[in-house]
């Protein structure tokens, strides 16, 4: 019998490992289906990971061997190479893996880690033909980095997630010519610091309100047609712009990983694609935790640790029957402009002095207020920002004195001056 089980050996596993082992819990397991932990970091060699964790600018891979440093003398099993199956309601893991075989294993508290998968082409149906050449920017990121492949040399990329602007500049510095970044909305999905670093530093341009409507080749990619779009994001004719190029990045949304969460019958919010859970990270299923990118896409790996490093403590919390129960539940509600809001419930009165809130809005925001109110339209709390924008997470502090007074459930809006 473990103590608990956590399925996923990248980022949010890894700290939330840590963070049991911190609060005393000596039964910890991590499963892992990659042959080493580390998860997504193991090919992130770019630098700019650790500023808040550690308060130092790490690589991708120095982040996850702090982790890793951190739990290698300690108690914490390991398995590798391990694929989970399904978990059951009384916190029993189905794995399997080629040394052991097929597993049935134990745990009195389970902790969702899997992290997250890129759309793929057709998952956002671009018509033309099927040649050679198109990518998910992770999957390039992979050949590259750590496979040590080139995967082409003239290149458009789709969408301007983060990874699709890193690799914009690592194949630029690999000597390969980025013709442009094609963006469907009329802003940027990713942060304005890799728009700065990775687009605008190498003069390659951004086309916002773009998408590509025909892809080119036979064998290989040979070129792309890119059209602008109107506000229902439908193709303008007369606005074609053709690429001759030999590669296509899709770097178009990243999808929470829960597979295993549905099949346990876990509630998932369709707006994050993750589980619905409260302030402590607790999923609908008693016991069960879940964090990181599995429950929604965090832009920071920094963020993913952090809020793992509360999933640990509240699945050690758990483990030890420190668990209040008779408490009311609060639902965070959205308005218009807001996406969704992390956590979706809260449980008062609160064990701590605050609530962290972390959101995303669906359109940009000027100089703003951040709403939070009451049933009774009572403004519970409010903050000011100059400028919100879709590619970074915004976070908010309700403090447990104002959350008590608050009278039913709360609404998370943003009010643009």
């Amino acid at each position: 019998m473990y103590d608990v089980i956590i399925i996923g050996g990248g980022p949010a596993g890894l700290a939330s490992a840590k963070a049991c082992l911190d609060k005393g819990l000596e039964k910890v397991l991590i499963v892992e289906r990659d042959k080493e932990l580390g998860g997504i970091l193991n090919q992130c060699i770019h630098n700019g990971f650790g500023l808040h964790m550690f308060k130092e600018e790490l690589t991708g891979p120095e982040f996850a061997g702090r982790f890793i440093d951190m739990l290698r003398d300690t108690k914490v099993e390991v398995m590798l190479d391990t694929m989970v199956l399904s978990i059951e309601d009384d916190h029993t893991v189905h794995v399997i893996n080629t040394v052991n075989g097929y597993q049935c294993l134990k745990a009195k508290s389970i902790i969702l880690a899997m992290g997250c998968r890129e759309r793929t082409r057709g998952a956002i149906a671009i018509p033309g033909t099927r040649a050679a050449g198109v990518f998910t920017a992770g999957t390039a990121q992979r050949y590259m980095n750590i496979d040590g492949y080139m995967v082409g040399k003239r290149v458009v990329i789709l969408g301007s997630g983060d990874i699709g602007l890193i690799m914009a500049r690592r194949m630029t510095l690999e000597g390969a010519k980025v013709l442009a970044c094609v963006e469907i909305n009329p802003y940027s999905g990713g942060l304005a610091r890799n728009i700065k670093q990775c687009l605008e530093d190498f003069n390659i341009p951004l086309y916002l309100s773009h998408t590509i409507t025909d892809i080119r080749g036979e064998n290989r990619v040979e070129g792309v047609t890119v059209s602008k779009v109107d506000g229902h994001f439908q193709p303008i004719k007369g606005t074609e712009m053709y690429f001759d190029c030999d590669t296509v990045l899709l770097s178009v949304g990243l999808i929470p990983e829960n597979e295993l969460s549905k099949a346990a019958n876990i509630r998932i919010d369709p707006r994050t694609r993750g589980p619905v859970v409260y302030e402590n990270m607790e999923t609908s299923a008693e016991g069960i935790f879940a964090c990181g990118n599995v429950v929604h896409v965090h832009d920071l790996a920094d963020n993913v640790a952090l809020e793992a490093k509360k999933a640990g403590e509240s699945a050690a919390e758990y483990v030890s029957g420190l668990r209040r129960a008779d408490k009311k539940v609060v639902e965070i509600k959205t308005l218009p402009g807001v996406g969704y809001t992390v956590p979706q419930h809260v449980r008062v009165p609160l064990d701590n002095k605050f609530v962290e809130v972390f959101f995303r809005v669906n359109r940009v925001f000027g100089n703003s207020v951040i709403l939070v109110k009451d049933e009774k339209d009572n403004v519970i709390s409010q903050f000011k920002r100059e400028f919100i924008v879709p590619g970074s997470m915004e976070k908010i502090i309700i403090p447990k004195v104002m959350l008590e007074k608050a009278e039913g459930n709360l609404t998370v809006s943003v009010k643009e001056d």
